[in-house]
């Protein structure tokens, strides 16, 4: 977040925003002029500064930025776990912007899949009972909450991982049991935080996989991270600096898929395609780094002439 050290102009209430004109049939995400101010004695701190986006049905959308340019605030704002100072925020078709907290819980737990960095799963639950807490939460009844959070396991190929705890699972495992969560309730839309950000990197480079086929599937899925090449498993890329958007633009990814061409499977960080095969299924600790290889010394093995 930018902290303001000179006297800054207030937003104009009157500031006509790019979407004044509210959602359009197939918008899920829509905001306009949209301002986020904290009071911090007698400073301002404006985390967002006049954020117009415009996110349909189905795009697989990235929001990136270096930490402080207000890429958190916004994700809190898309999913209404806070509220603007200043603008509207449409969310499938509705305004959210002046929700008090128990209806943007309602909107929360109806039309948003969460996936966090830190997964967020009870300790002692299953991963069917961690599925199910959605369900639970909305009164759904049990033998059918329990056949939906059997089905959502088994579509994220944790068919036979059901009954195992947090504890009893690879650090993948566990991200996979936090996608069925986000999915269970048929969200509008499925925001992911970081969602790589505690895996390895083939790990990370299998549920970023996972992403794109739920994207595949009719999914709208918005991933906010700080890593570029992360970004780039998404179809466009909206970076944001100081509190407000930078640029918008398709990824590589975006532009094949605009023009008809297959996308090449994309990979964070380069990986050797025959290492840590069972990560995926290894309970508990994460894959360390392979430290054994040894490496040569430019010349110290050349044959002698």
């Amino acid at each position: 977040m930018a902290i303001e050290t000179a006297p800054v102009v207030p937003p104009a209430p009157d500031r006509i925003g790019a979407n004044a004109d509210g959602p359009h049939p197939g918008d899920v995400i829509v905001t306009d002029n949209l301002w986020k101010t904290y009071e911090m004695g007698d400073q301002q701190v404006h985390a967002l500064r006049g954020v117009d986006i415009r996110i349909r049905h189905n795009e697989y959308v990235a929001i990136m930025g270096p930490s402080g340019s207000g890429k958190s605030t916004l994700m809190n704002l898309i999913g209404c776990l806070d509220s603007p100072s200043q603008g509207k925020y449409w969310l499938n078709g509705h305004d959210v912007s002046q929700l008090n907290d128990d209806e943007l819980a309602r909107i929360r737990n109806k039309e948003i899949g969460f996936v966090f960095q830190t997964f967020n799963l009870l300790a002692r639950a299953t991963s069917l009972h961690n599925v199910e807490l959605p369900l639970i939460y909305n009164g759904t009844p049990v033998a059918e909450r329990i056949a939906r959070a059997k089905e959502v396991l088994t579509s994220v190929n944790l068919g036979e991982r059901m009954m195992h705890k947090p504890n009893e699972l690879s650090g993948g495992q566990r991200q996979r049991v936090a996608i069925a969560r986000a999915l269970v309730n048929r969200p509008s839309i499925i925001l992911a935080d970081e969602p790589t950000g505690n895996l390895d990197s083939k790990t990370s480079v299998e549920i970023m996989a996972l992403f794109d086929d739920l994207h595949a599937k009719g999914n709208t899925i918005v991933l906010v991270t700080h890593e570029p090449d992360i970004a780039e498993f998404a179809h466009r890329i909206i970076s944001i600096r100081d509190g407000s958007v930078a640029t918008d633009s398709l990824s590589t990814k975006g532009k094949k898929a605009a023009a008809g061409l297959p996308a090449k499977e994309t990979s964070p960080k380069a990986e050797n395609p025959s290492a840590s095969a069972a990560n995926s299924s290894t309970p508990a600790k994460e894959a360390m780094p392979n430290t054994s290889e040894k490496k040569t010394e430019p010349g110290k093995n050349a044959k002698k002439a």
